[in-house]
């Protein structure tokens, strides 16, 4: 027993909790709130933002089994997912391609289209080229002393080989002496000042000689009109340089007798009877070069004027041979005036 008069020892401990109700703890699960809240935030904007094909892709790619993915996608070898091992992208339809990724046939149709539409914006620059310098000749003629009393022999159309002077017979007043390829006066100095107009454009110059359906006496086999119209055709070509065109300007030179009439109701007419001066577009001179040929009709050539001429059967003159400069020696008495 104890001794009362003992006093009684009481132990009272007190349980301390680290930092009370002033510590840290509650900092740190605020902050991971915080955090994942951002998160959270961070993950809905960029949902929110991504398009449904995108999401869809990558839905497909949690679908995969990580060992396929692991293997670089489902084997099936259709996997088209920006992310490896996923399915296919769904941002693109059927078929689609990035750019850049056109097949080779698409890049060759575009190549060709383009090349096409560029082709035809400069066969319309070059159309209004020679419109320009028709409306510039026609002007000469009217304000040139020399030519004005002759703007009647004087046509001017375009052609679907570029723009075509043609200096025609007069009843009354022809261009070469009968049956015979030279120059009457008046047509020398048509040929000069034509030739010091046209050498002042790029293009190149086709010439070429026609006569009328009246033939020589001697019919087809000596000296005929294939011959004459070739030397006239040549004559022209020899004036139009000594008026001061150069040389190589000129491509062509043929005769094509009675085969291109310009008035085929009238084959004895003396309107027949011309030389036709061709100021070459740019696919009339490309044949030319290569084979002495002329220019098809173009029906796509988009041109009022070019088609206004194919219907009214002017358009370019068939090919011919390129006829070399002839020496000249006296040609038989014709039969009738050529």
């Amino acid at each position: 027993m104890s001794d009362p008069k003992k006093p009684i020892i009481v132990v009272k401990r007190i349980k301390k909790v680290a930092g009370g109700h002033h510590g840290g703890a509650w900092k740190i699960a605020y902050a991971d709130f915080v955090t994942a809240m951002m998160a959270f935030f961070l993950l809905m904007w960029l949902l929110g933002s991504t398009a449904k094909g995108d999401l869809a892709g990558i839905a497909e790619y949690f679908k995969t089994p990580l060992k396929v993915a692991l293997m670089g996608g489902s084997g099936s070898g259709d996997s088209s997912s920006i992310i490896k091992g996923g399915g296919q992208d769904l941002t693109r339809a059927s078929g689609q391609v990035k750019n850049g990724e056109l097949p080779a046939e698409k890049k060759t149709i575009n190549l060709k289209a383009a090349q096409q539409e560029f082709e035809r914006a400069e066969r319309a620059k070059e159309l209004v080229k020679l419109k320009e310098l028709k409306a510039t000749i026609e002007k000469a003629i009217e304000v040139n002393e020399k030519l004005s009393k002759f703007k009647n022999q004087i046509l001017l159309d375009i052609t679907t080989e570029g723009l075509r002077i043609q200096i025609v017979d007069e009843q009354n007043r022809p261009m070469f002496q009968s049956g015979r390829a030279q120059l009457e006066p008046y047509t020398v100095e048509i040929l000069h000042e034509i030739g010091k107009t046209l050498n002042e454009v790029p293009n190149k110059i086709s010439i070429s000689g026609h006569t009328d359906a009246a033939a020589f006496g001697s019919g087809g086999k000596g000296y005929s009109n294939w011959e004459l119209s070739a030397d006239r055709a040549n004559a022209s070509r020899r004036e139009l340089i000594a008026g001061g065109m150069e040389s190589d300007k000129i491509v062509r030179v043929v005769g094509l007798s009675s085969a291109v009439l310009f008035n085929k109701d009238e084959p004895m007419s003396p309107v027949n009877r011309r030389i036709s001066l061709i100021v070459m577009n740019k696919k009339a001179e490309e044949a030319a070069s290569h084979d002495g040929g002329t220019v098809g009709v173009d029906a796509e050539s988009g041109s009022e004027d070019i088609q206004d001429v194919i219907k009214e059967g002017i358009g370019a003159m068939p090919g011919a041979a390129p006829v070399p400069a002839p020496t000249f020696a006296p040609a038989p008495a014709p039969a009738i005036h050529q």
